[in-house]
């Protein structure tokens, strides 16, 4: 978020200049502390959705495989050579565990969101125009 120094002429609306207050400062700091985090949590998020999908699409593709045949399971920086069954018991696992992970990276934005969304209303309240806190 591109932050922006009041000027005189901002201030002034409607012939009355409006006091920019400790507290008010405070409230424009934290918005624009909950935006950065905002972006972190989104990128978080698209990473893990992109993430779990790729665990979806591997998933399908094993389901074609043969029950008796072996395959490369990657754990950490080695490959296993594992059966079928266990590669797709461990990535049922990891995708249960990725969804978690979502839905916890979502309900963090949603909370987020909220307290921006408060936060702009308090100080569209005090400042009108003369603000600009769209993200």
């Amino acid at each position: 978020m591109q932050r922006r120094m009041l000027t005189k002429e901002d201030e002034e609306v409607a012939g009355e200049e409006i006091e920019v207050r400790r507290e008010d400062q405070d409230k424009i700091n934290k918005f624009s502390r909950l935006h950065r985090r905002e972006l972190v949590l989104e990128e978080e998020l698209k990473a893990k959705n992109k993430e779990k999908e790729e665990i979806d699409d591997v998933t399908t593709e094993l389901e074609l495989g043969d029950e008796d045949e072996r395959v490369p399971f990657k754990i950490g920086d080695a490959f296993f050579h594992v059966s079928l069954e266990q590669a797709q018991e461990m990535l049922g696992l990891t995708a249960a565990r990725l969804q978690e992970e979502i839905t916890e990276l979502e309900d963090k934005l949603g909370s987020l969101r909220e307290e921006m969304t408060q936060l702009k209303v308090e100080l569209y309240a005090r400042f009108g125009k003369t603000i600009n806190l769209e993200t």
